[in-house]
């Protein structure tokens, strides 16, 4: 499919890429997290990007962390220091886990790039005082936005920008619906591409193309095939050859809860309110990661309404090594899905390090369990 093509065009060098969005007058702000209040950025005329790490050797950011903090929190600075990053105008840092705060410290205190901000917003969701802090903090960042753009950002620009990010986030949800209705529908790597390419390319475009490529998928008509329905959970899955393992040991990703997949596009900012009170809404409320505390129980319950949502047969668990607070999540979890008969998997990642071939076998080891 051409308009999918676009998607891994555009990721091929990020560089390119950024080139291109520079091209239109836009200056690029990166941001390490789903919290990030993209439609903020949009708004004052910035382009958002989620920066994930480019899997080189670490190298220089030895000398600011340790090596048992994530390999994305390390790649990621590593890229910085080491000059790939360098098409940044500036980064935003909504504060989740102990490593991308320190990651935060070293990147005001190294940086080298005009905008900086700490977004910290509140941990626990689920109190009036939370409600409170939210809006506040978004102010606050509304405000050192507008500085750094020169200029205001209207209601109408934060409506505008609330209605492209809702669009995204429709159609990508639309994706995963037919990919869940119809299980091989479309790789999964072609999905991941997609996913990927929508946090990274300008929104514009990601707007206008989505909807062709939900119309073509909803023409296909799939025979149904003996697979497995697997939901995969974690951080980020930041890997094109995990989805193609899957799909060789006879398994098809049919849901996620990832900061990188659906915990990112999931829930519509609402329209029908002031726009900043609408953004922070959708931030208190949608599905939280284990940064963010709304119940002791809803981690779990969440998880297991999406594997059965989409009638999985199993849940694996993509976890990256050193990442404290989805460790921490794991076993209950995991006592969460067995409890209602969901089998489960937990394979611990690093971006710098991955044996494909290890990989497939513990696939084809639990397909064949399930």
């Amino acid at each position: 499919m051409k308009e999918i093509n676009i998607f891994y065009n555009a990721l091929e060098t990020l560089p390119v890429l950024a080139s291109k969005i520079k091209a239109k007058q836009k200056k690029i702000m990166g941001y390490l997290c789903s919290y990030a209040p993209e439609e903020l950025i949009y708004a004052a005329g910035f382009h958002p990007m989620r920066l994930f790490s480019s899997k080189s050797d670490i190298v220089q950011a030895e000398q600011h962390l340790q090596a048992y903090c994530c390999s994305l929190v390390r790649g990621v600075l590593e890229d910085s220091l080491s000059g790939r990053l360098d098409f940044l105008d500036g980064t935003v840092f909504p504060h989740t886990c102990d490593s991308m705060q320190r990651l935060s410290d070293i990147w005001r205190m190294n940086g080298k790039y005009e905008f900086f901000a700490d977004v910290i917003l509140p941990a626990k969701l689920n109190t009036q005082s939370a409600r409170s802090y939210m809006k506040d903090v978004l102010t606050g960042f509304k405000k050192s936005l507008e500085k750094a753009a020169g200029k205001e950002i209207t209601d109408t620009d934060l409506k505008d920008s609330i209605k492209k990010f809702n669009l995204i986030r429709k159609n990508l949800s639309k994706i995963y619906a037919l990919q869940s209705k119809k299980p091989g529908i479309i790789k999964g790597s072609d999905l991941y591409t997609i996913v990927k390419g929508s946090m990274v390319m300008d929104r514009d475009e990601v707007a206008d193309i989505l909807p062709v490529i939900v119309g073509n998928l909803e023409k296909i008509d799939l025979p149904q095939k003996d697979i497995k329905r697997i939901v995969i959970s974690g951080s980020i899955c930041d890997s094109p050859d995990i989805y193609s393992a899957m799909e060789s040991a006879g398994g098809v990703i049919v849901g996620d809860d990832l900061c990188t997949g659906q915990r990112w596009f999931e829930g519509q900012t609402p329209v029908d309110e002031n726009p900043m009170d609408a953004i922070a809404t959708r931030l208190l409320d949608r599905v939280i990661c284990p940064a963010k505390h709304l119940s002791p129980t809803a981690r779990g319950e969440n998880l297991v309404s999406l594997a059965k949502k989409n009638r999985a047969d199993g849940v694996i668990f993509m976890l990256l090594k050193f990442c404290d607070p989805h460790a921490f999540d794991y076993p209950y979890l995991k006592e969460f899905l067995e409890k209602e008969g969901i089998k489960t998997l937990l394979i611990e990642m690093d971006d710098q390090q991955q044996s494909s071939g290890q990989l497939a076998t513990r696939f084809e080891t639990f397909i064949h369990m399930i």
